[in-house]
């Protein structure tokens, strides 16, 4: 069960805009009783119908591992006060650091009738994904492809599936990595 009361689900034909403005994302997977998480800047949408997106897993990751194993993923936008966290389970390996997420607070939680993989509280927005196979481009290039299978975001920030971030609370913005560390939280809106 969700830990928060601001988990709604959101359209699938409307789950593209959960990542249109591309921000950082925290891919979490689960195999045989073993989860991790990690930071990705390269994911993007893909498809509208079914809905598809991409993110980029090096080989070398525990979360790549957990993903091939499963056939799943989560990919979940991370807000500003878990800029550090964002960082901190980026750059410390589950390989080296088996404790990394429980070493830097990272709360899990499961979404009703989605035991299989774990998703990151404190989050504004959650997309859950089946991995559709694409041996080439995994292998050349660490691109994988997920059909998007359920998807929900807080209500506070995404409402009748568009962002509303000037309205939201400032911490509710979503992280835009640039490189070192730094980051620029999703701004203002302009309307044209």
């Amino acid at each position: 069960m969700p830990p928060t009361t601001h988990f709604t689900p959101v359209p699938l034909d409307k789950a593209y805009r959960l990542l249109n403005h591309g921000p950082t994302v925290l891919v979490s997977a689960a195999h045989a009783g073993q989860h991790n998480v990690m930071a990705a800047a390269w994911a993007c949408a893909l498809d509208f119908s079914p809905p598809k997106v991409t993110v980029v897993l090096d080989k070398a990751t525990r979360t790549r591992e957990l993903v091939e194993a499963s056939g799943a993923f989560a990919l979940q936008l991370p807000t500003v006060p878990m800029a550090a966290m964002t960082v901190a389970i980026g750059t410390d390996s589950a390989k080296t650091h088996p404790d990394k997420l429980r070493q830097h607070g990272v709360e899990l939680f499961h979404a009703p009738g989605h035991a299989n993989t774990p998703l990151v509280h404190g989050c504004a927005a959650w997309l859950l994904c089946r991995a559709i196979p694409e041996p080439h481009n995994q292998q050349a290039y660490d691109l994988f492809i997920g059909e998007v299978v359920a998807a929900w975001a807080d209500e506070r920030v995404f409402r009748n599936g568009h962002w509303e971030f000037d309205t939201a609370p400032q911490a509710l913005r979503t992280l835009h990595y640039v490189a070192g560390g730094q980051f620029y939280a999703t701004g203002a809106s302009v309307v044209v």
